[in-house]
C-alpha cells in the first residue's frame, strides 16, 4: 500500500472503482488488461509418473530455457478472456495487443474503456511506434484508458486473472514457448466456455471507510 495521506493514488483509486461500477453496456466494455514474464523450464530427467498413494515426482533441478511475456485480458462483467504469449514484452508488442483488442475482440464496440498499470511502454505513444500515425490515432480513439494507481495493482481485475491462470495452468514446468502457447489457448476456451465473470465488491464507498488512512486529513474550521 502507498504511503498514508496519498492524494495520487486516491485520485487514481477511485477513478478505477467508478469505473467498475459502470453496468454492462456491451458497446463499452470495460476490459482489464494486465502482463507477466514467464520463464521457460525444463526437465533434467523424466518425471516419475503417478502412482497409487503417491503424486508425480519431479527432480529438482531443471534447465533454464529463456523467458518470454503472457499477456492477458479480462471483461470482468461479460466472462470474456484473451491471453496471447509473446517473446518479448516490448512497446510494439503492447501495440500489436492493443490493435488486436480493438479489431479482433471489440471491432463493434463505440468505446472500449481500458483498465491497466501505468508501465512505461502501455502509452498511446508505443501506438506510434508500431503503426502510421493515422491507423495510431485510429486505434487510440476506440480507447478510454484508465490507469491503476502505483502500489495499486491489486485494482487490475486482471492481475487476479492472472493469478487464477497460474494456479490452474502454470503450477509445472513448460519448457517451450509453443508449448505453453497451446496450453494457455486451452485454458482460454475453457474460461470463455464458463464465461468466467468477476463479481467485484469493493466500492468507492468502501474505500473511504477501510481505507481512510490514505486519504487528506482536513480540519473543519468554524465560522
Amino acid at each position: 500500500m502507498p504511503p498514508k495521506e496519498d492524494a495520487e493514488f486516491i485520485a487514481c483509486m477511485e477513478d478505477i472503482l467508478d469505473t467498475y461500477e459502470l453496468p454492462y453496456n456491451p458497446m463499452r466494455p470495460v476490459v482489464c488488461m494486465d502482463e507477466k514474464p514467464y520463464q521457460l523450464l525444463g526437465e533434467t530427467r523424466d518425471p516419475l509418473p503417478v502412482r497409487p498413494c503417491n503424486d508425480r515426482k519431479v527432480d529438482s533441478e531443471y534447465t533454464r530455457n529463456g523467458t518470454c511475456s503472457i499477456f492477458a485480458f479480462i471483461e470482468p462483467l461479460a466472462g470474456k478472456h484473451h491471453v496471447s504469449v509473446r517473446e518479448h514484452r516490448t512497446a510494439v508488442d503492447w501495440a500489436e495487443e492493443i490493435k488486436y483488442l480493438a479489431d479482433i475482440m471489440y471491432p463493434d464496440a463505440e468505446k472500449i474503456v481500458l483498465v491497466m498499470d501505468n508501465l512505461n511502454t502501455h502509452k498511446p505513444a508505443s501506438l506510434y511506434k508500431k503503426y502510421p500515425a493515422a491507423e495510431a490515432r485510429r486505434i487510440i480513439k476506440r480507447l478510454e484508458i484508465h490507469y491503476t494507481p502505483k502500489h495499486g495493482s491489486w485494482l487490475d481485475i486482471a492481475e487476479i486473472e492472472l493469478n487464477v491462470m497460474t494456479r490452474q495452468c502454470l503450477s509445472r514446468r513448460i519448457d517451450n514457448i509453443n508449448a505453453l502457447r497451446s496450453e494457455l489457448a486451452a485454458w482460454e476456451t475453457e474460461r470463455n466456455t464458463m464465461a468466467a465473470k468477476v463479481d467485484w465488491q469493493f466500492k468507492t464507498s468502501d474505500a473511504r471507510i477501510k481505507l481512510r488512512s490514505l486519504y487528506p486529513k482536513f480540519t473543519v474550521t468554524s465560522m
